[in-house]
This record gives structure tokens, sequence and C-alpha cells, in this order.
């Protein structure tokens, strides 16, 4: 499939792979998760007018429209309506014609909206997840919450983040892919557009702390599904838990606020007519505050147990921050006063961003050090701050709506509307947040409060309502000029600057009559087929850009159904494994010994065949759609002629395994070095894991051996031998399976000496960690086996070897990894 239906087609929407399609799903799907979690709020809200809550909601609920607020708003809401613009306007911006891999875009996609659902579904099992959206331990586990207690929708919440976390790590491999291989001739790094800068520094941040969230969120899926004991242990389960949690979730300030820290610059300078004071400046700052966030983690703990010293240099790394910051907000107001302002709706929210945001970062100084952060820890200073940073940026990114809105539909808006909802906007946030600073002392997340706040929360709630009463009226707004707004020009704005205004609005499909050059300084469109022709010869770039330019016209793909299958699938399948906590108990009760750590209720938990039923649906679709996708001939071919730098030597599929890889380590690392916290704990002397030593050498050796195979199955390949490749990929195959029965040896042997992987902290150790391994192993023999049956079938990798390679690059690091755990499992 490749050609694409027509837009008011439904089909068009599920099969789509265009980038800019795919921005538009983005964007509207935030937005019905920003009301789905605004309509959360202004319940909670309306339940806090009195001391003690009004009756509207009952405890339990009233912890789950919390819960669900702050991840719904978090998490499905500030990152994706983000990366909606990014899909949209990085190709544009820079000068590509897609994302490197349109049908990972498309999947990415597909896992955000399905995850949503399924975070949706949870308030119908049971009840959803209520223990807060930082998910502390042990409030996220069955520790002081009996199995009982651990509904499938809480079990749902999580495993819905697990999704999402999955489809951020795609959408970030491919943007960083694109963006460092794809940008048109002449645009260097240092000549980006700032929103361009500013989402390149997101994905790369993204890289990092969400695959550490992944650890977190699989881990303690594991927890609530089987019983192990990660996050439920007095050996310091609460501390790893925020320890692996605020390692991502400091970041994710930075990751949130970023792109609407671009817009901001971008409307600053069109709405000003002047480039952006100290712009590389500004872009330094930006990469030290997204080299820092990685750093500050700790702040978030200074009611812990952290010795003082190491507080005190967390202190100072956390004031140290928000000097990058000073600089960017004084570009800004530089900018503003070299320039001529003009007070158009995207500007006007725009500015109101800069001004809640600087607010915002001077009460989050108080929280930076140590004596007044114990203090106000916990309270609703805490909240105040929180939101008066976060939603300070959503301030900015409505302003970018405004801004790319006629771009996007080819239409214009009332300006005077527009001016409106930014008025009630900027009343309603102050009305709403800033008496939470008034009322300071109120414990954030509870419904008690004293008396003497009773004025503040009772503003607190009429503003809630106002600035919804806002964003209602930006829907209007929007609507309105989607009905019957007039035409808008390609360029509505005298003083904007980047490639996205030089083409129609909205822009066509393949984006641009001719390929885009810097070359001269200045955006052009070149014509290479032209210049190879007319008696004359293309020579150098101009002659590999011919040949590419002419490949894209005529191949380039659009559409896949497969993505939306996949996503589909993988529903069914987390949604089948949020109800399997039953039958686990029922397990773990009949075969836990005297001294097993683990705590089980008095009454053992209903069983519900549909979600056994359910998961065994969402494997088999998983392996039919996984199994088409690949199958499916879909064409994403490279720019001819791009700027690369400093991936110029390797291609985008080589990269973007690079990158999966790189989020990997991560996710290994945050395992061993979960390992390596429990066990310093607990004592490491007092280890009581038996392990089968030569099993773990005897492994080792299969697999080095395995990766000996790999890299002959390559050379092969190159070669265009099939028998060869084929001899090489079954040996391959056969030794993984040697270490999988090896595997299935030593586990069968704990369980004969009755060592469980609920058995105490060890034992849930060494089963997650190992086990993560060797799933990454049973993935590897699939896609093995999916190979040999391509060469067999289609000769496949006999002219392109490439994909043999990635293959390589993947066993080779499961190989790898595997030299770390044998040592830490197996000789210590």
């Amino acid at each position: 499939m490749s050609d694409l239906p027509p837009k008011r087609s439904i089909k068009r929407w599920l099969v789509t792979t265009n980038h800019k399609d795919v921005g538009i799903l983005y964007l509207g799907t935030a937005m019905f998760f920003l009301l789905f979690g605004g309509v959360l709020a202004l319940l909670f809200r309306a339940h806090l007018w009195v001391p003690g809550g009004t009756g509207l909601l009952s405890n339990d609920q009233y912890y789950q429209a919390v819960t669900g607020h702050g991840l719904l708003m978090v998490f499905w809401f500030l990152s994706p309506i983000a990366s909606g613009f990014a899909n949209y306007f990085i190709p544009l911006q820079i000068g590509a014609k897609d994302l490197a891999f349109p049908r990972l875009n498309a999947l990415s996609y597909w896992f955000y909206l399905f995850s949503g659902v399924l975070m949706g579904i949870s308030f119908f099992q049971g009840g959803s997840f209520s223990g807060g959206w930082t998910m502390y331990s042990p409030l996220n586990v069955p520790m002081y919450n009996s199995v009982m207690e651990v509904t499938a929708g809480s079990n749902g919440t999580i495993l819905a983040l697990t999704l999402f976390v999955i489809s951020i790590t795609m959408g970030t491999v491919n943007f960083l892919t694109t963006m460092h291989r794809s940008r048109a001739e002449g645009l260097g790094l240092w000549n980006m557009p700032m929103f361009s800068w500013s989402w390149l520094l997101t994905i790369w941040m993204m890289l990092f702390a969400f695959a550490a969230l992944l650890a977190a969120v699989l881990l303690l899926s594991i927890d609530r599904l089987f019983l192990t004991q990660y996050f439920a242990t007095n050996e310091g389960s609460s501390l790893m838990w925020a320890h692996v949690f605020w390692f991502f979730g400091h970041p994710e300030v930075y990751i949130v606020f970023f792109p609407a820290l671009g817009i901001m610059f971008e409307t600053f300078q069109t709405f000003t007519g002047r480039r952006l004071v100290g712009r590389k400046w500004v872009i330094i700052a930006m990469v030290l505050v997204a080299v820092q966030s990685f750093l500050v983690w700790m702040h978030h703990m200074f009611l812990s147990t952290i010795n003082l010293p190491i507080k005190t240099l967390f202190m100072a790394t956390t004031i140290g921050i928000s000097l990058p910051f000073d600089l960017m907000v004084f570009a800004m107001i530089y900018t503003m006063v070299k320039g001529r302002v003009r007070f158009t709706t995207p500007f006007l929210f725009s500015l109101g961003a800069l001004l809640l945001f600087i607010l915002g970062g001077i009460t989050g100084v108080f929280l930076g050090a140590v004596v007044l952060d114990y203090e106000f820890r916990g309270t609703y200073w805490v909240v105040a701050h929180f939101h008066y940073v976060m939603v300070s940026g959503v301030t900015a990114l409505v302003g970018g709506l405004y801004y790319w809105w006629p771009k996007m539909t080819g239409k214009m808006y009332s300006e005077t509307l527009g001016k409106l909802s930014f008025a009630v906007y900027f009343v309603g946030f102050n009305l709403l947040y800033f008496p939470m600073f008034l009322a300071w002392e109120t414990p954030r997340r509870v419904f008690h409060y004293p008396e003497g706040t009773q004025l503040f929360h009772q503003l607190a709630t009429v503003g809630s309502f106002v600035l919804g009463a806002a964003f209602l009226l930006v829907f209007i707004t929007l609507g309105k000029s989607l009905v019957d707004g007039p035409d808008a020009p390609d360029n509505p704005w005298t003083y904007s600057r980047t490639a996205e205004w030089a083409i129609p609005s909205p822009p066509p499909l393949e984006n641009w009559p001719d390929r885009p050059s810097y070359a001269s300084g200045s955006l052009e469109f070149v014509d290479d087929a032209a210049t190879a022709t007319d008696g004359g010869v293309a020579h150098g770039k101009e002659a590999a850009g011919a040949v590419t330019v002419s490949h894209e016209e005529e191949h380039a793909d659009h559409a896949s159904i497969w993505p939306f299958g996949i996503g589909v699938a993988t529903a069914t399948f987390f949604l089948g494994l949020s109800g399997m906590t039953p039958y686990i108990y029922s397990f773990v009760s009949e075969h836990m010994h005297a001294g097993d750590f683990v705590t089980l209720s008095d009454s053992a938990p209903a069983k519900s065949i549909v979600y056994p039923a359910l998961t065994a649906i969402g494997i088999g679709l998983l392996g039919v759609t996984l199994f088409q996708f690949g199958r499916e001939q879909f064409d994403a071919p490279e720019m001819g002629v791009a700027e690369r730098w400093p991936f110029g030597g390797i291609n985008n599929g080589k990269l973007g395994v690079w990158f999966f890889l790189a989020s990997d380590v991560v996710v290994f690392g945050a395992a061993i070095g979960a390992f390596i916290f429990m066990r310093i704990h607990g004592g490491w002397g007092n280890w009581h894991l038996e392990s089968i030593t030569m099993a773990g050498l005897f492994n080792t050796y299969v697999l080095l051996t395995s990766s000996f195979a790999v890299v002959l199955a390559h050379v092969m390949a190159e070669r265009g031998n099939k028998k060869g490749l084929l001899a090489s990929l079954s040996v391959t195959v056969l030794l993984g399976l040697v270490f999988m029965s090896v595997k299935a040896f030593e586990y069968s042997s704990k369980f004969a000496d009755g060592h469980y992987w609920f058995s105490g902290i060890e034992y849930s150790l060494y089963f997650v960690t190992t086990g993560l391994h060797a799933l990454h192993v049973i993935l590897g023999l699939l896609i093995a086996l999916f190979m040999i049956y391509r060469v067999v079938s289609i000769d496949a990798y006999l002219e392109d070897h490439m994909p043999v390679e990635y293959f390589g690059l993947y066993w080779h690091f499961v190989d790898i990894v595997w030299v770390f755990l044998f040592p830490l499992f197996y000789l210590m």
C-alpha cells in the first residue's frame, strides 16, 4: 500500500505515514487528553471547595482523579502536543521530505493513542491507579495494599505508561536520525531554526530520560503482575524508586518546556521583527541545561536519608542550572527592547508564558535550598511552583497553535477572539495557581486543609473553571476559523524567517517543489533534473541529488496499515496482562514457603478468563501484524544531498539502531544498577543466591560463539553467498536455542529447590534481570528466523546486506550485556 486516500476518508488516517498527517493526529489526540485531564482537575477542585471535601468524590475517587490528572497531563498531553508540532514542522524547517522512518513514526503514534485508551479503560477495571503521579514506593505495589486491592485498573495504568514510553522511544530514535542526517544542503546545526534546536535537545534528553523511566515501569509492572519484590522490601526499595524515577523526572521538566521555549524564540523573532539577541549564546545555554538536567535529580529527595554533603552538592547543581535560563530570559527581553513588538495572539501567549515562567523559576529557587526544602516539600508551594513552570510551557504551546494554525489549515482566525482567549487564560491561570502559594501549608494530594486557607482554595477552584473556559474559547476560535475563516496566505507573518513559510498553506504532500538548499546562504529550490539536462552534466552533489530526487518522486511510499495493526495487537496484549495478577496469586499461594517476603491477602482475588484470552489473542495478532510489517515493500529513500554532520559515515538504518541500543543501555544499566544498589543496601556479603556457575560459564561461551556466527553471516551477505548466509544464520539460531535451553535448566533447578522470583529480593533480582536479557535473546531469535525465511523465499539481503549488519549490532549488544551479567550473578 503506497497511495494515500483523500483526507476526508477515515482510511487515510488509519494508513498514513506522512509526517504532517501524523503531526495532526498527535495534536488532535493530545487535545483530547487535555480535556480528559482537565475534567478530572475540575472534579477534584470542586471537591476541595470546603475542608474535608464536598462529598462530590469518594476518598478513592479523589485520589484516582488527582493521580489520573497528573499522569494524563504530564505524559499524555504535554510531551505529545510538542511531538505533534515537531512531526509537522521539523521536516519542513530542516528541508526534509519526511522523517527517516515513516512507518515507525506512524507506529509511535498508534502506541501513544492506544496507551491513552488503556489509561481510560483502567478507570472501569475496578479503579485506576491512585498512588500519585510520581508512583512512590511502597504505595505503588501490593505491600500496604493487598493483592485484592491491586486492581486490573491500577495494573492497566502502569502498563499504559509502559506502552507510552515505548512510543516515545520510537519517536526519539526517528527524530534523532532525521535531524542528524536529513538537513538540507548548507543547513548546519548552528543555523537550524530555534524550534528545531529546542526539539533536537529535547529528543536527546528523551533518549536517556525515558529509557530510565522504561526500566522503572518495567520493574514496577513485574512487581505488580508477578509479585516480585523490587519496590516492596525494607531494603531500600523506596529510595531506589525515587532515584530511578527522578533521574527521569527532572529532565522531563525540560523535555516538556524546551519545545515551548523554541516556540517562544520563534514568535519573539517573528513579532519583534529582529533576530534573537545572543542567538548562539542562547543555544549554548540550552545545551548546558540539557546536560545539567541529569545532574540535579536528588533535589527531589532532600527529605530522604541521603547524607548532607551529597545534598549540598545537588543544591549547588540545582542553583547552577538556573543560570543558563537567566541568559535565555534576558535574551528574549532584550529582543523585545531592540525590536518593534506586534501584539498578535501568538506573541501574547508567548509573552505570557515568559512572565509565568519567571515567577515559576523564582519560586523554584526556594526548593533548591536544602533548609527551605525541608519546610516546603510536600506542600502546595510545590504544586504552585510546578504548575507555574509546566503550564507556562502549555501557554507557549497554545501560542504555537495560533502561530502555525494558518500553515496547517490554510485558514486565518479572528484576532479579537484570540486575544480574548488569552486574557481569560491569563486571569484564570493566576487565579488558579497563585492562591496556592498563599495556602502553601496545605499538604499536597489530600482534601483536608486548615480552615484558614479555605478562601485561597475557593479562589483556586474558581480559577480552574475560568482557565477551563479559556481553553473552550481557544477551541471556539479555531473551530470558527476552520468553518468560515478567511483563506490564509502562504506567509501571514511579515517577519517569519523559517522554511515552512516559503511553501503553500497547507503544504503539499511532498513538501517541496524542488530540492531545498541553503548552499548560497539563503533558502533556494534546486531543480536537479534540469541541472543535468540541456546539454550539461551535473557534477558532485548535484549529480547525486538528481538521481535521488527522481527516485523519491517515483517511489516514496506514504501509507501502511500495519503500524495501526501492531498498535491494536499490542494494546490487546497489554489489556490482557492487566488482569493476570490473580492467576499469579494462585501460583504464589501454592508455592510460597515460610520466610518468603511476599505478603498475601486473606481471600483470593477473583479471576476472569477474559484476561488470559485477551493476552493470547494479543500475542497471536502481534505475530501476524509484525510478520506482515516485515514483509511489506515500503520505500522511504534517504536524501541524496544533505547535511549529515556528525554522522556522515553511516546510513539512516544503522544510525537508528545505534540510537535504539543507546536507550537500551540505559534500560539494562538501570536493571543492573538496581541489583548493585539493593545488594549494597542489604550488605554485599549477605547475598544468599546459589547460582549454577558452570551453566553461566557455558552460556557465556555459547553467546560469544554466536556473535562470530553473526559476523560470518554479514560477510556471506556482502559476498552474495546465499548458502553461507543461511548456514551462518541457522548456526546463530541454534546457539541461541542452546542458550535458552541452559537458561530453562537453571530456572527449573531453582524451582525444584523451592526458590521462585517471589522468594526474596535476591531471587527477584536474579530472575528479572536475567529474564530481561533472555527476552532480548528471544526477540533476536525471532528476527533471525524471519531473516532466514526472507533469504529462502526471495533471496533477501544478497544485494542489500545492511539488515544483516543491523541484526548483528543488536545481537552483539545482547552478548555484551551477558558478559556483564555473568560475573554479577555467577561469580560474585
